[in-house]
């Protein structure tokens, strides 16, 4: 196509858009919902992916040792397949912070004469559904006294992550599927009400892609304004619902919620995928629906 042809083409494409505005402000609609649906899920889906793994990640097996010499010990634990993390805690530190934990005891704590903590190992497990085999390895360790464990928990956690990414999953393939189909019925309304036009450029000799190419860039253009938009929204709502669950950073801290991701952190990653995806679906929705009206 030679540079003319492309720029008058381009210009006719970009200047349709305001000739045919009620139709373009319908796709421009239908996209943005759509974009900020499928956007609001995913950032969902991917905070509770985050969350979940902060709270695995404080999901501790306790070991507890009699040994005065501990160094044996500390290397068999981080030398495990099982451990990502391994903590020391002395018995005169879990003393001291239990009796902080306690403060209205202090008249009984003082009447103790001895220590009735023992020294501990706090092991963070690398992967969760191995948690039993972890306790049943580190109780045979030489020097251990006890390995207690949240099995319970540990369980509940997996089958809640396997559970969210199935669901989640689905829910966004779902909520793409129906914006796709949304879309391409908008676009056909959009063609359908300009095929008279298409009729006449066919008569006179243009050829598919001449006819093609300005409503091409009149779907890149809607919806490239339509991920911007949706940009915005997803930015302000997504702001609001963090703000809402980190105001109270006491309560939400221990769940992890202040792990959430910073919308700042990924903004232009999001505003590119907004407007690509946009572009994408605006411009291949009018391509596709335009071709029984070529055929003349």
């Amino acid at each position: 196509m030679k540079w003319s042809n492309f720029t008058y083409l381009a210009n006719k494409g970009v200047k349709s858009v305001w000739y045919n505005r009620m139709m373009s402000f319908a796709s421009f609609c239908v996209l943005l919902v759509s974009l900020l649906m499928v956007g609001l899920a995913v950032l969902a889906g991917t905070n509770i992916n985050v969350v979940l793994t902060y709270i695995e990640e404080q999901n501790e097996v306790l070991v507890y040792t009699d040994k005065e010499d501990i160094s044996g010990l500390s290397k068999e634990l981080n030398d495990s397949e099982f451990s990502s993390r391994v903590v020391f805690k002395s018995k005169e530190e879990a003393w001291e912070e239990f009796k902080e934990d306690y403060p209205n005891a202090r008249a009984l704590w003082s009447r103790m004469d001895f220590n009735p903590m023992p020294d501990t190992f706090r092991v963070t497990i690398e992967d969760l559904t191995k948690t039993k085999s972890a306790v049943t390895e580190f109780s045979q360790f030489d020097g251990v006294v006890g390995v207690t464990a949240p099995h319970d928990f540990a369980e509940f956690l997996v089958s809640m992550r396997n559970t969210l990414t199935v669901i989640g999953g689905a829910i966004i393939l779902a909520l793409i599927v129906i914006c796709l189909v949304i879309i391409y019925n908008s676009a056909r309304a959009s063609v359908f009400a300009r095929r008279q036009e298409i009729n006449i450029m066919k008569y006179v000799g243009a050829t598919n892609t001449f006819v093609k190419f300005p409503f091409f860039v009149e779907g890149l253009f809607v919806g490239v304004l339509a991920g911007a938009a949706s940009w915005g929204l997803t930015r302000l709502a997504y702001n609001s619902i963090v703000a809402m669950f980190t105001s109270d950073v006491t309560l939400w801290a221990a769940l992890g919620l202040e792990e959430l991701i910073r919308f700042g952190d990924i903004s232009w990653m999001v505003f590119a995928a907004n407007c690509a995806a946009g572009a994408f679906l605006s411009a291949t929705g009018i391509i596709m629906s335009m071709g029984k009206h070529l055929k003349v």
